[in-house]
């Protein structure tokens, strides 16, 4: 199809151009200008192309075009485009002679990606940072040993001319730039990358957890170490220690104690370990970092282990390189009051090499960098007596120049003002940090640093600018080539650098126009010299993905899935850049895995079985093996059982709950987990209840546009549902009025938001709510199991084969993406879901509903669903009385036929919260038909909050609400054994069928 249209466009131009261009060069511009702005496709919003010289010499045509040329994403078949469009507008006595067309300082076909192929940034590394042992997989066509620097727009700074902490960008549609661009980078790029076989390097903080605990050789209470026989620790030279509570300007923490040292073995009998422990404050899940020091004849494999609630990972370290610094490993889950514990061994696969030992770090913490006015500033006043003051912010909300200061980087480093401008300092600082990282390695190997060969640098930021109507501002892509600097090592050019750009922003572009933005635009790449893409001696893109100020684009931009498919496009443009780089073939990582479903075998026997998922976007990314991760009870998911199949059996013990998710791995790496099923078989089975997740929702808050007068995000009315968690939000928008407009970042005018929120992790879907439901199941004497509606739907899973189901709806409903009215996400009761139930309860089966938006989604969410209301009202026994039916958050029982119900009074959470999602918007229902009676009201409006239906071959429990937010185990549990119990009485018996497989 491309070609034909091409060959058209040709024929055109050569039969017209002839009409329209009298033989002469005067009138040569105007044709050859045109021919070559035709080329540019409408999604490109890029200004206008423009001829900047045509000249002629001698057998010679030069045709010059202006910058905004070269941001066409030239290819081969592009540039034949354009020598073709341009030789039929001359006139035949010139189509003979020699013709350069050129742009940006370059001849087109220098602009394709990789139009050298001899000049290529290699960086060869057989031993990367950080390795796990017992690696499953390995992504040898992926991004095995490669390291990566990345890291997202801004953050919390000191501002010395106010002194105060604040923004560096303006509060705007709920969040900010500072957090924004973390929303990307933090749960979805970064995973997918390390998943690829690569190590990231930030230079912020990258753990969420507000708790930060640190071991030091230098405290006994912390540390301790083992000896054999002569073998034996030693003090070695200058380390970290922490000394302080709060750390001043120039203080480094690395070079405040010392560090520990012995030399390696190969013998386990001989081998000797280092060990940290400190106590954990919190359940939760925390980052482990170590510090250790690179010395003359340092290991390239030390040995860590981590153990923690999911019992122990190992990992290999290159001491060789990252000495002085913290080195992530990973994240990792722990309980309250047990004792974090990493060890260090010296067993090594080479002898009398040396090893170091200094400080291990978990968590995320609270920033401890304290700054004041700095007496030069203009703004200072001899006469103020300015206290040093930290931020009070989570460490990940900061800035990443107090990141470097707390992980040991030269001051040189994290503030090239010394301490004169930290809002020019954390920009710049940044291109100086990779330099760091990257001094003495092979990549730079005359300059001072880490010693890590870095392949590439890029910075992930949100640009500003906004449109007056509903159209996306779009994605722009930055680069320097420089004038006098136009090479990196080796003599590789630094165009390499737009090769990275082109093919990020196009895989961008192309993903989004093929997914759920066909209109989405692609702005420039501009070869400019901002700090950030000049200073680092590696390849470097700078991404401004789309407009944080402007509404259409944050219509994509807070929604989860957009995160995923922009993430996505990302680590694939890296992916190919490194790949031609480096002479390898690459394969993308897969897609996760769908229709997900569990059941019993045999007494003590289960079955796992799922559906790969086809990527149509990428036909690399077909799976070739899965990894099952199991959780037993109330602990952490394990290290996987790698399988080659579609389905996985084993033995379960009785009153245990398993948990299951999976993941699919190929040559190119691992895809991001399924949902989470879990299963039980109970000793004093009364029967077996199959959990049904149709909760799959993630999705940006409600957003809603007036005559262009207003328009924003309604986060009271519907918050949205984050994946897993929200580490953006600031608070809610105040300011609708379109025609606001931005004073200050103080008063930003329209989108305006609150700060009540920015210091919060907020809850969002965590796609592991059978296992909070089965609790409750087999705490009333049941045995349960848990498929996906996907499953259902499709009949994959037998509902026959259970007279009791549980069907979670969460915040389900339907939403479109940005401003796709094409695509609609997550109903609630799509048709084919509504057959299988339909016939489910037909055939004697009891249904248990639970969700926010039942009965909304049916009645009240864009055009109504008369065959959806008709099942609800028909076959579940119940209709919608209102949307938003209260705010406070309470549950009182009303009278009816179902004694068990009747002194059940329940609170959920309907506010945001970290530990559950938020009902911020529960549907009021009312009882529909003979036998169906309201069972709960909301204490706040008396609105019905749920039903209870007995009829004669079935019976239905429909609660507006999801049962999952409410607040307490005991009354989670009490609900659920009202409504299982009740069940059985509608059946006409204490206990329901003995179908127990």
């Amino acid at each position: 199809m491309k070609k034909r249209r091409y060959i058209l466009l040709l024929v055109l131009v050569t039969l017209v151009a002839p009409l329209l261009v009298p033989v002469g060069a005067r009138n040569l511009e105007p044709a050859i200008e045109q021919s070559l702005a035709s080329l540019k496709p409408d999604y490109l919003n890029i200004g206008e192309i423009k001829l900047k010289r045509f000249t002629q010499k001698g057998n010679r045509l030069t045709v010059e075009m202006n910058d905004e040329f070269a941001y066409l994403p030239f290819r081969d078949e592009l540039v034949k485009q354009a020598y073709d469009t341009v030789r039929a507008v001359l006139p035949s006595k010139l189509r003979h002679k020699k013709l350069t067309i050129s742009a940006g300082g370059y001849e087109i076909s220098r602009l394709v990606p990789f139009a050298d192929p001899h000049k290529r940034f290699t960086v060869a590394c057989h031993r990367p940072i950080v390795e796990p042992v017992d690696r499953l997989y390995t992504p040898s066509h992926g991004l095995l040993n490669r390291h990566i620097a990345l890291w997202q727009s801004h953050g919390y700074y000191f501002e010395q001319s106010l002194n105060r902490w604040e923004w560096q960008r303006a509060r705007i549609f709920g969040t900010v730039e500072d957090l924004f661009t973390q929303s990307f980078v933090m749960p979805f790029l970064t995973p997918m990358l390390q998943n690829a076989g690569a190590y990231i390097f930030s230079p912020r903080e990258r753990d969420t957890n507000p708790h930060e605990r640190i071991a030091d050789n230098n405290d006994a209470s912390t540390y301790a170490e083992t000896t054999s026989g002569k073998e034996k620790w030693q003090r070695g030279g200058v380390g970290f220690a922490h000394r302080a509570e709060v750390y001043t300007q120039s203080q480094n923490p690395f070079t405040e104690g010392s560090f520990r040292q012995t030399k390696t073995t190969t013998d386990p009998h001989r081998a000797i370990r280092a060990c940290w422990q400190v106590p954990v404050p919190e359940r939760g899940r925390y980052a482990v970092y170590v510090a250790y020091r690179t010395v003359k004849g340092s290991t390239d494999d030390a040995l860590y282990t981590v153990y923690h609630r999911g019992g122990k990972s190992q990992f290999r370290v290159n001491q060789t390189m990252g000495g002085g610094t913290w080195i992530y490993l990973g994240h990792f889950d722990f309980d309250p009051g047990e004792m974090a514990r990493v060890e260090l061994s010296n067993l090594s696969r080479e002898k009398g090499r040396i090893v170091t030992a200094d400080a291990v770090k978990i968590g995320g913490g609270y920033g401890n960098i304290a700054r004041r006015m700095n007496d030069k500033h203009p703004a200072c006043n001899p006469a103020v007596d300015y206290e040093a003051q930290t931020s009070g912010y989570p460490r990940f909300t900061e800035a990443a120049r107090y990141w470097l200061q707390w992980a040991g980087f030269p001051e040189s480093v994290y503030s090239p003002s010394r301490g004169e401008n930290d809002y020019t300092d954390d920009f710049k600082c940044r291109g100086v940090w990779v330099n760091y990282l990257a001094g003495g390695s092979s990549v730079l190997p005359d300059s001072t640093g880490l010693h890590v060969p870095v392949d590439l640098a890029f910075a992930f930021h949100s640009d500003a600018g906004t449109t007056p109507n509903d159209s996306t501002i779009g994605s722009l892509g930055i680069y320097f080539t420089g004038k006098d600097r136009k090479v990196y090592l080796h003599d590789v050019p630094r165009q390499v650098s737009r090769y990275l750009t082109d093919l990020v922003l196009s895989q961008i572009t192309d993903d989004l126009h093929r997914t759920c933005a066909p209109q989405w635009s692609r702005r420039g790449m501009w070869n400019k010299s901002y700090f950030e893409a000049r200073v680092p001696e590696v390849p470097t893109m700078l991404l401004e993905l789309l407009s944080h100020q402007n509404l259409a684009d944050m219509r994509y931009g807070l929604d989860p899935r957009f995160r995923f498919l922009v993430a996505r496009a990302v680590y694939k443009g890296i992916l190919k850049f490194i790949a031609f780089q480096n002479g390898f073939d690459y394969v993308v990582q897969p897609l996760p895995v769908t229709h997900l479903r569990s059941e019993f075998t045999g007494t003590n026997r289960m079955q796992l079985a799922w559906r790969p998922t086809t990527d149509p976007l990428e036909p690399t990314a077909v799976p070739e093996r899965y990894i099952v991760y199991t959780r037993v009870g109330d602990g952490a998911f394990d290290a996987g059982t790698l399988v080659t199949d579609t389905t996985w059996t084993r033995t379960i013990h009785p009153d245990s709950i398993y948990s299951f998710k999976v993941t699919a791995v190929n040559r190119g790496g691992e895809s991001f987990p399924s949902e989470t099923l879990s299963l039980c078989r109970s000793s004093r089975e009364k029967g077996v209840v199959v959990v049904i997740n149709a909760f799959d929702r993630i999705s940006g808050p409600d957003s809603f546009e007036a005559d262009s007068l207003v328009g924003g995000f309604d986060t009271r009315k519907d918050f949205g549902v984050p994946y897993l968690c929200d580490i953006a939000f600031t608070g809610e928008q105040y300011e609708f009025r379109r025609n606001r407009p931005w004073l200050d970042d103080d008063n930003p005018g329209f989108g305006a938001s609150r700060a009540d929120r920015e210091t919060q992790v907020i809850a969002g879907n965590t796609f592991d709510y059978p296992a909070l439901h089965g609790r409750s199941i087999v705490r009333a004497g049941y045995s349960f199991v848990s498929t996906s509606d996907e499953a259902v739907a499709e009949g994959l899973t037998d509902l026959t084969r259970y007279r009791l189901a549980d069907l979670i709806l969460g915040k389900e409903k339907q939403v479109t993406l940005g401003n796709d009215t094409g695509r609609y996400d997550f109903k609630t009761f799509d048709p084919m879901l509504r057959k299988a139930i339909a016939r489910y309860c037909h055939n004697g089966g009891n249904l248990f509903v639970s969700g926010a938006y039942v009965a909304t989604d049916l009645w009240d969410n864009g055009t109504p669903d008369p065959e959806a209301q008709q099942f609800a009202n028909r076959v579940l026994h119940y209709t919608w009385r209102t949307g938003q039916a209260s705010t406070s958050g309470r549950v009182q029982p009303t009278p009816s036929p179902f004694a068990r119900f009747n002194h059940l009074d329940l609170n959920y959470w309907n506010t945001l919260n970290a530990t559950c999602y938020a009902a911020e918007s529960p549907d009021g229902i009312e009882p529909c038909g003979a036998g169906s009676y309201t069972i709960q009201r909301y204490d706040d409006t008396r609105i019905g909050a749920g039903i209870f239906y007995r009829g004669d071959t079935y019976s239905t429990c429909v609660l507006g609400y999801p049962f999952e937010t409410i607040v307490s185990d005991t009354e989670r549990d009490a609900l659920m054994q009202a409504i299982l119990s009740t069940f059985d009485e509608a059946a006409g018996s204490d206990t329901p069928s003995n179908n127990t497989h």
